[in-house]
């Protein structure tokens, strides 16, 4: 029976010389691995390359039930983030949160931008800043530029944000050899939120809305959930953005609007397990959709992971509730 219930775990190879956000994936792979055991599987640990070919050996010699997927990047980028659930569906290996196509649409926030447009559902303007260059500058300002592909809020601070063309034309005059994938965004100067949403046996599950608040932030210094806020511990921005859980009745409607939006997100982009979406609130009171991230961070201080508590989920519960979602994974098998 030991041997039906072997599941292994994928993550990113880090070494002692990967980033904060990089080397985040051991924590959860820690957490994800005593929480598993605690349900009865024997689970064993795959740190994934480029050697795609020595993962896939791996995979064959273990011969998991299912792969509990936690990779998020190769070689610092998360460009190829899709690579590995091609390679589980490709070894016909059931895997937990979403598939390789929503991995894929998801993680460029281009494509992301482009699925919500198409579905009348509320996003940000965009552009690419070469456009705008172009146009001389026909776009609404403030803008942040972002990059297309990383997550973790890599490539993100408050330099990103640029208040009018001639600032942002100059910056791009000067760095123009990046070799980065970036795009412009309207910047909404508002409240942020993060919704998390959990699969169940009765459906997705929103839970409890968290609100990013900003506390001292100088007058001009832009309010964003940059690298700094999520990595640098010693930072004023870390060390001033918080995240709060809170009710409140004159929010009810407005909370009401962001838990319909993400579960559209959830049943536009076909999404399983669990899911945040990213929202800023304009002055008027209209939600707009940054991003949505699937398969979102589950360290154990992750924001993901403090929505299930104020929801009164447990981590093993959420492992469990994750696993439960698994296309294609022989329930009898499960437990």
């Amino acid at each position: 029976m030991e041997g039906s219930k072997k599941v292994a775990i994928l993550h990113n190879e880090v070494s002692a010389e990967s980033s904060a956000d990089e080397l985040d994936v051991l924590d959860q792979v820690n957490a994800v691995s005593a929480s598993l055991k605690e349900l009865g599987y024997v689970p064993e640990t795959i740190p994934v390359s480029l050697n795609l070919q020595k993962t896939s050996d791996k995979l064959k010699s273990i011969n998991p039930l299912f792969a509990f997927n936690l990779f998020e990047s190769f070689e610092s980028t998360g460009k190829f983030i899709y690579f590995v659930p091609a390679l589980l569906d490709h070894l016909k290996i059931p895997y937990t949160g979403s598939g390789t196509d929503e991995i894929f649409i998801t993680t460029n926030k281009i494509i992301t931008k482009e699925y919500l447009e198409k579905a009348g559902l509320p996003t940000p303007k965009w552009s690419s800043v070469e456009k705008i260059i172009a146009s001389n500058g026909d776009f609404p300002f403030p803008c942040i530029i972002k990059p297309v592909w990383e997550d973790a809020s890599v490539g993100l601070d408050s330099e990103s944000v640029f208040k009018d063309f001639t600032s942002l034309k100059k910056h791009f005059r000067q760095n123009t050899a990046s070799g980065r994938e970036l795009f412009a965004e309207e910047f909404i100067d508002g409240r942020e939120f993060n919704i998390s949403v959990l699969a169940s046996p009765n459906g997705p599950q929103v839970l409890p809305q968290a609100e990013i608040e900003f506390i001292d932030f100088p007058d001009g210094k832009p309010k964003i959930v940059g690298y700094r806020a999520k990595w640098d511990e010693n930072s004023f921005e870390c060390k001033n953005t918080v995240r709060i859980f809170r009710k409140s009745d004159e929010d009810e409607d407005l909370f009401a609007r962001l838990f319909e939006l993400s579960l559209k997100c959830w049943k536009l982009f076909n999404l399983c397990g669990y899911v945040r979406v990213d929202f800023r609130v304009r002055k008027n009171g209209q939600p707009e959709i940054l991003e949505i991230n699937a398969n979102p961070c589950i360290s154990p201080d992750s924001g993901f992971v403090a929505a299930c508590k104020t929801a009164g989920i447990n981590y093993t519960e959420m492992i469990k509730r994750i696993v439960e979602d698994i296309s294609g994974l022989n329930k009898e098998l499960r437990y």
